[in-house]
């Protein structure tokens, strides 16, 4: 299996298509999050096949997830006479889903296709055009971006992977110097301050107004702990999650010509 960038179709050719792969949930809203965002990255790259797949449920139980699993779509793809298939996380950082869950998923996809090859591109985090859908969010949530007065919990679900957090982390350091008063990190289910907690830490520091910035592609159980949690401490605003919004598709078309070696240089420029 190839997992590493592949050279660009040649002129004329058509591009191999681009197969986005989420993770699962019982929550109907996440599933329909996430085939918004693939639909509006389609409708910007037209001629481009774009395909949605999820990460299977743990022991393969019968409970479905949010759609059709990527095993299938790699199937269908492979059915239809693709020989290339681009998959793109649709992961805000490199934590055990990408760097182990989704290679051993496509490996024993293709161990079955021997003439497919699957690139695996990037995750989507951390970018430019994520802290740009942030801000998009939160403006729509009634924040003055980059106000000095306002300090940003960017609220995470979180990661066993320390490195994981710490590119978080990173992110929230790196977002305070574009004028805000503070940019804090909190996490939904892993060691370190939870969204409340977060937001009575800026409180007690004498922030005079404090937003939660989801740091989450799509809604479900722990986006919603991070607004209970934002709610209960007495945020003065807590934006949607990124979801379909459009510096999102934008950046998993770029990771899609990363992974397919293609320059890209007809589409928009990867800025904010």
């Amino acid at each position: 299996m190839n997992l590493v960038t592949a050279p660009g179709p040649p002129p004329g050719a058509a591009p191999p298509p681009l197969l986005a792969v989420a993770h699962g949930s019982r929550d109907a809203r996440h599933g329909a999050t996430v085939r918004a965002l693939v639909a509006r990255a389609a409708a910007l790259r037209p001629g481009l096949r774009v395909e949605t797949s999820f990460l299977d449920r743990p022991g393969g139980q019968a409970t479905p997830w949010s759609g059709p699993p990527v095993a299938q779509m790699v199937e269908r793809l492979a059915v239809r006479g693709h020989h290339t298939v681009v998959v793109v996380p649709l992961l805000l950082n490199r934590a055990f889903h990408a760097s182990s869950d989704i290679p051993a998923v496509l490996a024993e996809a293709t161990a079955h296709h021997p003439g497919l090859t699957i690139v695996q591109g990037p995750v989507l985090g951390p970018s430019p055009l994520l802290v740009a859908a942030l801000e998009r969010r939160l403006g729509q949530a009634g924040v003055d971006v980059g106000d000095p007065h306002t300090g940003v919990v960017l609220a995470s679900v979180g990661s066993t992977d320390p490195e994981a957090n710490a590119v978080t982390a990173k992110v929230a350091r790196e977002w305070r110097r574009t004028g805000w008063c503070a940019v804090v990190t909190a996490f939904a289910s892993a060691p370190g301050p939870t969204t409340a907690e977060a937001v009575r830490r800026l409180r007690a520091d004498g922030v005079r107004r404090v937003a939660v910035a989801p740091y989450v592609l799509a809604p479900g159980l722990l986006p919603d702990r991070i607004r209970r949690g934002a709610r209960e401490a007495g945020a003065d605003a807590v934006a949607d999650v990124l979801g379909d919004a459009p510096e999102v598709a934008r950046l998993l078309l770029h990771r899609y010509d990363q992974a397919a070696g293609s320059p890209g240089t007809a589409h928009p420029p990867l800025t904010a």
